[in-house]
């Protein structure tokens, strides 16, 4: 869908069920993403829940609180300078406020350091997907090189979606949407009440306004401002609700009502009392 020029929806009339999850938050440098600002900014980091067909599929994992889930660089580049915290109340345990237990999941997807973490400890039967080209851009990995960002004890060749009808019926799909690093892909999810909610991820970190020619949060911006250009033609004429990975703006406005249906009522009540200031949820 995202890979053609010409942006449409699929004609379906199936659905999946999709929740927000809250995935902790980090302290972000403002200076580093927005040329000429200063300070800092709360940045969270959103997960989310999707069932269909008996399937049980996490969209990002978000942060956890031990660091020694990460690398070595990740602690050392990262961690050591954002003042990261996970959520109060853990993946699991967000799920299992849903009656989903760890081990119903099947299906995690994404790269980057603070949406993904190895599986296994948490999600015995899950298997970790990530875009086309994600491997040949992140090998070999901390394993073989502690200096290196990128985890080592993920990466599978066979495990690369692009455009992909997820359950084969419309309802779900992974997206090609590069830029904001290689194999970055999005989902698009269809709703009971038949809206669609796009699964940002990272794909478009400058979407709501940040970045520059030089100071970018993307690997390759001419395809990100590509793919910033597909999103933002699939809100305008066929009314696509944008959820991004970090993008609390339409939690503080509350307006959107598709996209607040996502929360639980935790995340209902953090959303009108402690998001709008920047408070962890």
């Amino acid at each position: 869908m995202m890979a053609n020029t010409n942006v449409s929806l699929p004609r379906t009339d199936a659905f999946v069920e999709l929740s927000l999850l809250d995935g902790g938050s980090f302290v972000g440098d403002l200076s580093r993403m927005q040329p000429g600002a200063s300070g800092s900014v709360r940045i969270y980091n959103w997960a989310f829940y999707i069932l269909h067909q008996g399937k049980h599929i996490l969209w990002d994992l978000g942060l956890d609180k031990d660091r020694s889930c990460y690398t070595p660089w990740v602690n050392k580049s990262m961690l050591e300078h954002v003042n990261h915290v996970g959520p109060r109340r853990t993946i699991v345990q967000q799920l299992s406020e849903r009656r989903v237990s760890a081990v119903e999941i099947d299906t995690v997807f994404h790269a980057h350091w603070d949406h993904s973490r190895p599986i296994s400890d948490d999600f015995l039967n899950a298997t970790a997907y990530f875009g086309p080209g994600t491997r040949e851009a992140c090998r070999p990995g901390h394993l073989r090189d502690q200096s290196l960002q990128w985890d080592g004890r993920f990466f599978d060749p066979n495990l690369a979606p692009r455009t992909l009808d997820y359950f084969g019926d419309g309802s779900f799909w992974i997206l090609d949407a590069p830029g904001h690093m290689p194999g970055n892909i999005a989902g698009a999810a269809r709703l009971r009440q038949g809206e669609w909610v796009l699964l940002g991820s990272d794909s478009i970190a400058e979407f709501r306004g940040s970045g520059n020619e030089t100071m970018s949060l993307h690997t390759d911006l001419a395809a990100a401002r590509d793919t910033i250009t597909k999103i933002k033609m699939l809100e305008k004429e066929y009314g696509v609700h944008t959820a991004l990975a970090h993008d609390a703006s339409w939690l503080k406005k509350g307006t959107d009502r598709v996209l607040m249906s996502l929360l639980d009522d935790y995340m209902k009540e953090a959303a009108t009392e402690k998001i709008p200031y920047d408070w962890i949820p």
